[in-house]
């Protein structure tokens, strides 16, 4: 499916009236969507990045939807990775509250579940998106959860992690979660291998059907093609082609 196949705009999230938080939606035009994929980005908003991710899915076909999860202060935001953008990012992605996120991801999931067609609904999530995918398969039913190198998620280390990081409710996302798909670099400077290890062994506990995949010569970010000292083609390429399937086996619907 070419560009010219799928649409993009900015919608309202859920069922609210215009003071509500907003998302990001792609979706195909010339057939039925298989299915939704709200997608949690890095820490920046709602860049071109993040966009062109969304592109990315409705070009195969699924619905992508990216909340605004700094709608609160700033509507449609998106910074760049060098100060002082980058540090401007930080402050907001630490001021983001649990309540906030969670309450953003049930929005974006009423549009998502619109939208799907007759496929089920994914979220995946990059960095502290996938802290979100992971926070938010403890609250809401998914058919996929992808998380990309998500941090904070047993260990801690950020407002939304409290009173307790993701992973230690896994029983909760064993009773939510069709699948947990999972995404890491040995290298990644955010959480340790040690943690990330000790997560794989809490969701076995609790019954999570999941898959980890670590890439041992890539770091944290290996997806972002926009920022060459992380981007890892290697693992960003088999990541993609991963998700792509654990989509077509868990979400879409033909």
């Amino acid at each position: 499916m070419s560009a010219d196949e799928f649409t993009t705009q900015w919608v309202q999230l859920g069922e609210g009236a215009g003071d509500g938080p907003e998302g990001y939606i792609a979706r195909p035009t010339r057939r039925e969507p298989a299915g939704a994929v709200i997608v949690a980005g890095e820490m920046f908003g709602v860049p071109g990045h993040l966009r062109d991710i969304c592109g990315r899915f409705a070009a195969h076909g699924y619905t992508a939807i990216a909340p605004d999860f700094y709608w609160r202060h700033q509507r449609r935001s998106q910074f760049g990775y060098e100060e002082p953008e980058y540090g401007q990012a930080m402050t907001l992605m630490k001021g983001l509250r649990r309540d906030e996120a969670l309450s953003d991801v049930a929005a974006a999931r009423v549009t998502a579940q619109q939208y799907a067609g007759g496929g089920g609904t994914a979220i995946l999530g990059f960095s502290v998106g996938g802290h979100i995918a992971m926070l938010a398969a403890t609250e809401r039913p998914f058919d996929l959860v992808v998380n990309y190198y998500g941090g904070w998620l047993l260990d801690g280390g950020i407002p939304m992690a409290e009173p307790l990081p993701p992973v230690a409710r896994s029983e909760a996302i064993a009773a939510n979660s069709g699948f947990v798909l999972g995404f890491f670099g040995a290298h990644d400077f955010v959480m340790s291998l040690d943690e990330w290890h000790r997560i794989g062994s809490h969701l076995d506990a609790a019954g999570v059907a999941h898959e980890q995949i670590t890439y041992p010569e890539a770091g944290h970010g290996f997806f972002n093609d926009e920022r060459p000292d992380y981007y890892d083609e290697m693992a960003a390429k088999d990541a993609w082609q991963r998700t792509l399937d654990a989509l077509a086996q868990h979400v879409r619907s033909d």
